[in-house]
């Protein structure tokens, strides 16, 4: 049974603080919640229907601490979303361990202030597709455990590192180990003439203002995503989850040598 105690419990870790008080997040949905238990992630409880929680194989669900079944009514109150699924988990946050030197041998991400969760689960969504496994955030990014994050980024979280740090120390640690660093600016080269390498590191800035002054000076390579020929009424640039899609996939096309 969900008790009134857990209900108000699950409800709060929708706030960024309860998560890390905590250490735990929720993630939604028949498909990412399998997703989850078939990567042996700590999964501190299981909510469901009772036909979902039947369908899930005795080995995924031993060493679950707690399992409750629910109805329909029970999931629409601990659900963020409009429309509840037949599933929620209360995850265990993964110990977040970057490594202490900047990978040089593939390409990195940065994101500068990326302060929309849909955006942000978009980019770490697509970062998952092409391979990217390392994405350096601003400490005010939003939070990679926001609800609305999760959910946008479809389980990718579970193969993509995602670190909040101290971009200027980051980049010029970058720069002086001679990576090219590539900034997605309004004006810039076209990423489909422009020379791109298989290594470095991207910067994608703010929805709004782009990236910070503080952050151009480190930039060695300015690009930009080409349009039909400039802005049009009520569409003057890509949002920037779009954006990081396109980009990540001539970089992904350039590697395999097409």
């Amino acid at each position: 049974m969900l008790s009134k105690t857990k209900i108000n419990f699950i409800i709060s870790l929708q706030k960024k603080k309860v998560r890390e008080e905590e250490r735990l997040f929720v993630i939604e949905g028949d498909k990412m919640v399998r997703e989850f238990l078939a990567a042996n992630v700590t999964v501190r409880m299981l909510v469901g229907k009772p036909e979902f929680l039947n369908s899930i194989p005795l080995p995924m669900k031993q060493d679950i601490s707690e399992i409750i079944q629910a109805s329909y009514d029970d999931l629409k109150k601990i659900s963020s979303l409009k429309t509840p699924h037949n599933a929620l988990a209360v995850v265990e946050m993964p110990e977040a361990k970057p490594d202490p030197s900047i990978p040089d041998k593939e390409l990195t991400v940065v994101l500068d202030t990326v302060q929309d969760p849909g955006n942000f689960g978009t980019i770490i969504r697509a970062a998952g597709w092409f391979g990217i496994k390392n994405i350096y955030c601003s400490p005010d990014c939003v939070d990679i455990f926001n609800p609305k994050v999760i959910q946008a980024s479809m389980g990718a979280i579970l193969h993509v590192n995602v670190f909040y740090t101290d971009l200027k120390v980051f980049l010029a640690s970058a720069r002086k180990n001679n990576l090219r660093i590539y900034g997605a600016v309004m004006e810039g080269e076209s990423i489909y003439s422009c020379k791109l390498e298989p290594n470095g590191i991207l910067v994608l800035g703010n929805e709004s203002k782009g990236i910070s002054d503080e952050l151009i000076p480190y930039i060695t390579v300015r690009i930009m995503i080409p349009g039909s020929g400039g802005a049009l009424p009520g569409i003057d640039s890509l949002n920037v989850g779009m954006a990081a899609s396109v980009i990540f996939s001539e970089f992904a096309r350039r590697k395999s040598g097409e």
